[in-house]
């Protein structure tokens, strides 16, 4: 039994020898492994005049547009125009129902017959002033209606534009909606809302580069007319009024624009678009800062894309070297080795 015994505790002895030697083995490969530097590769970056541009989407409107309509429900004779017609200022565009017209006017024929009657009568003597104004005031009274009827009766366009809604048919009573809707599409213009830290910078007379998409690659130019003077609390943008010379009709209302707006250029950092690193779960973006062996993970605010980079607006100073390659084994504070 002592034999069997002894053997035993020799092999067991042997058994745990091996492990012991195993785990420090192991042991000594993660600490070899975890000694070992992420491999990065880094460049310099600098600021640069950067043009501080923005875009805005807008709908082109026209610079004036007028319903016309008259001022009682009578019945639509004509309407001399369609929509897509070029009217001029004082064209008429609408005739109503002039019935009324007629018959106000064979009134005024008959009351001229009794002012004229009157009139040699007072001057002999033959009517009392009285009689004379009341007549003169009946005749003047028609008249103004008749002048009054007239403007009602015959519907003028009151600018040179476009028309661009017809609601009513030869025929039509008069029911509240305008008869034609005429817009002035020379000039044109957008409204855009831009951001209250823009304000100081936005002047009337600034010029605009505009693009339509029925218009692809083609190239507009616009100017700023009017700054508007005070700031939405709730969006803090305010609006401005963009006009477009239109001499050739060719944009039209209704049609989607871009505006883009040069505020200047200001200095920033630009780095390679490759250094930027979306944190995971949120739209926040990060770049890697090397500095003495180690790395910095610092938040970054982006500006624009210009080509294979990115404008840095606060994170990375100008003469700081970024990481542009071996990421995804770093964290803050890690160092790192440099290859090239």
């Amino acid at each position: 039994m002592n034999k069997y015994y002894s053997a035993a505790l020799t092999l067991i002895a042997a058994i745990a020898m091996i492990s012991c030697s195993s785990n420090s083995q192991s042991e000594e490969a993660a600490a070899a492994q975890a000694e070992a530097k992420p491999q990065v590769k880094i460049a310099q970056v600098h600021s640069q005049s950067i043009p501080q541009i923005e875009t805005y989407s807008a709908t082109v409107e026209s610079d004036v547009k007028n319903n016309i309509a008259p001022n009682a429900p009578l019945r639509i004779e004509r309407v001399l125009v369609d929509v897509g017609d070029v009217v001029r200022r004082g064209q008429v565009v609408v005739q109503l129902d002039a019935s009324n017209l007629r018959q106000l006017k064979l009134q005024i024929d008959n009351m001229k017959v009794e002012y004229n009657r009157t009139s040699a009568l007072y001057e002999v003597g033959g009517a009392s002033k009285a009689e004379y104004d009341n007549v003169k005031m009946q005749l003047d009274v028609l008249e103004t209606q008749y002048r009054q009827l007239v403007q009602n009766t015959q519907l003028t366009a009151p600018i040179s534009g476009v028309v661009t809604a017809r609601n009513y048919d030869n025929g039509d009573m008069y029911g509240g909606q305008p008869v034609l809707t005429i817009e002035q599409t020379n000039p044109v213009k957008l409204i855009v809302n831009i951001s209250e830290v823009n304000y100081s910078k936005m002047h009337r007379g600034m010029p605009v580069d505009l693009e339509l998409d029925a218009y692809p690659g083609e190239a507009f130019t616009g100017t700023v007319t009017i700054v508007y003077p005070s700031i939405d609390a709730t969006t803090h943008t305010f609006p401005v009024e963009i006009t477009i010379n239109n001499q050739s009709q060719k944009v039209r209302p209704g049609m989607f624009a871009r505006a883009t707006v040069n505020f200047g250029d200001e200095q920033h950092v630009l780095v390679p678009d490759v250094a930027v690193v979306k944190q995971i779960g949120a739209g926040d973006r990060y770049v890697y800062v090397y500095k003495d062996g180690k790395v910095s993970y610092n938040k970054v605010e982006l500006g624009r894309q210009i080509g294979d980079q990115y404008e840095i607006l606060s994170g990375v100073r100008d003469g700081d070297q970024v990481v542009t390659a071996g990421q995804t084994k770093l964290a803050n504070g890690r160092e790192v080795e440099v290859i090239k």
